[in-house]
C-alpha cells in the first residue's frame, strides 16, 4: 500500500512538470523506472508509455485554454513520427553509458536555450510562425523521443521559440504534439520488447491528475518564472545523467 501511494505522488509530481512545461516528463520517468529495476533501454520504452498518459492530460488542459497552434502540431508530427520510430530502432545498438551521456548533453542544450532566449510577447492572432523550420524541428524532436525516451517535449518548447511562439503557446502546442510523438515511440519500443505496461500503470493515476493540474498552473504563471525554474531542473538532471554516462556511480 505504501509503495502504491508513493507511486501516485511520484506520478503526480512528474505530471505537474509535464503540464507546467509542455513536456512528457521522460527526463524524470527514466531515472524512476531504473530505480524500479528496469534496464535503461526498457526504462526508455516504458517512459514513453507514461508520457502518452501525462501528455494526453496536459494537452487537454492547454486545449481548453486555447494555447495550441494546430498547424504547427500537424506539420511537425508528419516528420516526428517516422523519426521517433527510427530513434527507437537505434537504441538496440547503443550501450547504457552512451545513452546516459547523450541524454544529459541534450538537457544542457535545452536549459541553455530556455535561459538565453528572450520572452516573446504576443497574442495568438499576432503570432508569426516560420513554418519552413517546422519539418527540421519535427525530425530533431522525434528522433530524440525514440532514442532517449524524453518525448521530444523538452526540445519542442525551446525550438518552438525559433518559430516565434510565446512560451504559453509553445508549451501548449508541445503538449499536444508530443502525445503523438511519444505514441509512435511506444510502438517502436514495443516491437523490441522494451515496454513494461505493468510499471507504467503504477504511475498512471498521478501522471494524469498532475497533467491536468500542471496545465492549469502554467496558464497563470509568469513566463520568466516558467523558463528559469525549468532550466534549473534540467541542469540538475543533466549533470546526473552525464556523470552516470562516464561511469560514475550516481544513485
Amino acid at each position: 500500500m505504501l509503495q502504491y501511494i508513493l507511486n501516485i505522488f511520484i506520478g503526480l509530481f512528474i505530471g505537474l512538470l509535464a503540464g507546467l512545461f509542455g513536456v512528457g516528463g521522460g527526463f524524470l520517468i527514466v531515472p524512476v523506472l531504473t530505480l524500479m529495476g528496469l534496464p535503461i533501454h526498457d526504462a526508455i520504452g516504458t517512459s514513453l508509455a507514461c508520457i502518452s498518459m501525462s501528455s494526453f492530460a496536459s494537452a487537454y488542459g492547454h486545449l481548453k485554454r486555447e494555447n495550441v497552434i494546430f498547424k504547427v502540431v500537424i506539420l511537425k508530427e508528419v516528420f516526428s513520427i517516422p523519426s521517433a520510430l527510427f530513434g527507437a530502432y537505434i537504441t538496440a545498438f547503443l550501450n547504457t553509458r552512451q545513452l546516459s551521456a547523450i541524454f544529459g548533453f541534450a538537457l544542457i542544450y535545452v536549459a541553455y536555450k530556455l535561459i538565453k532566449e528572450p520572452e516573446i510577447v504576443s497574442t495568438k492572432k499576432k503570432v508569426k510562425v516560420d513554418y519552413k523550420k517546422v519539418p527540421m524541428i519535427g525530425i530533431i524532436s522525434g528522433f530524440s523521443s525514440g532514442l532517449l525516451g524524453i518525448s521530444g517535449g523538452i526540445l519542442n518548447v525551446p525550438l518552438f521559440y525559433s518559430l516565434g511562439l510565446p512560451i504559453h503557446y509553445a508549451i501548449g502546442t508541445s503538449s499536444v504534439a508530443l502525445f503523438f510523438t511519444a505514441l509512435a515511440g511506444v510502438i517502436g519500443h514495443y516491437t523490441l520488447g522494451q515496454v513494461h505496461f505493468d510499471k507504467a500503470i503504477l504511475l498512471a493515476p498521478g501522471l494524469i491528475l498532475g497533467g491536468f493540474l500542471g496545465a492549469k498552473i502554467a496558464h497563470n504563471t509568469h513566463p520568466e518564472h516558467l523558463k528559469r525554474s525549468f532550466s534549473l531542473i534540467l541542469i540538475i538532471i543533466a549533470i546526473r545523467m552525464i556523470l552516470r554516462g562516464f561511469g560514475f556511480v550516481i544513485p
